[in-house]
């Protein structure tokens, strides 16, 4: 049988770092791929990368080649960062960061283990967000607009490579603890620009978005999922894993009824 390769990432913390130990406790080899990836262990091989530099990814993959020459059984794209403020006031350096990392940076490092995933029969599991498949909310544009492309590329890849017999899932992530959830209010109050006629809302929107930490799911619980997209013999297109009820109740609810809800919200 050939061995079990994973490559995530993202892996050095959050997320990727609990997706990885949960390959590993399942027999697989994992290539955790970070800035800072974490160190070697049994069964992980660490893999420095930067998603934002396609140098750094095309070096990264050719070392992961080296070491898995039968090719990969599945790749993993958890590398993410989220970015809030008003897209009004927002500069163009923050949002193409935004887009760099988590849709550029998705698209580098299918692209890069594409001949890996041919060579062993693999499957890509691409990370959208709940935030992917709703309407997004005011000062979270950025990040909304990045995972809504992630869903549209995770969309056509999949019909590109189907015929190809590589399955492309999609993943669609509600609230989970990591940095990402304990750092949000500090990421609202470092958007508010003297001044800015949306301080006030931006100083509140924080801290009603702190207050979602508390009530985020276990990073262990996706990992979980993540493994089991990677194994069955039939993976679905899309997996929606624990969606925020609030979030999800307001989406389903008359736009302009939403709307007025967060004037008066904000």
């Amino acid at each position: 049988m050939m061995a079990q390769t994973v490559l995530i990432t993202g892996a050095g913390g959050g997320l990727g770092a609990a997706a990885a130990s949960e390959f590993v406790r399942h027999g697989w080899t994992v290539f955790a791929a970070d800035l800072n990836p974490p160190p070697e262990a049994n069964g992980l091989v660490p893999v420095k990368m930067d998603v934002t530099d396609t140098r750094s990814v095309d070096s990264a993959i050719r070392y992961v080649g080296e070491r898995s020459p039968r090719g990969l059984r599945c790749v993993v794209t958890l590398a993410g960062v989220l970015s809030v403020g008003p897209l009004a006031e927002m500069s163009d350096q923050k949002l193409q960061a935004v887009l760099n990392v988590n849709v550029m940076g998705t698209h580098r490092a299918v692209r890069a283990t594409f001949p890996l995933l041919r060579a062993g029969s693999g499957r890509i599991i691409l990370t959208s967000s709940e935030t992917g498949w709703q309407r997004a909310m005011p000062f979270n544009g950025a990040y909304a607009l990045s995972k809504h492309a992630v869903e549209a590329y995770g969309d056509a890849l999949r019909r590109e490579l189907a015929p190809l017999g590589i399955p492309v899932s999609i993943i669609q992530p509600g609230p989970f603890r990591t940095g990402m959830t304990v750092s949000i209010q500090a990421e609202f109050a470092s958007a508010v620009i003297d001044g800015s006629p949306f301080a006030s809302r931006l100083q509140k929107a924080g801290r009603l978005a702190a207050g979602q930490h508390a009530k985020a799911n276990d990073a262990k619980e996706l990992a979980r999922a993540v493994v089991e997209v990677a194994t069955v013999p039939r993976p679905r297109i899309r997996y929606s894993i624990r969606p925020d009820r609030a979030r999800a109740l307001l989406n389903r609810l008359p736009v302009r009824l939403v709307d007025a809800v967060l004037r008066r919200a904000l």
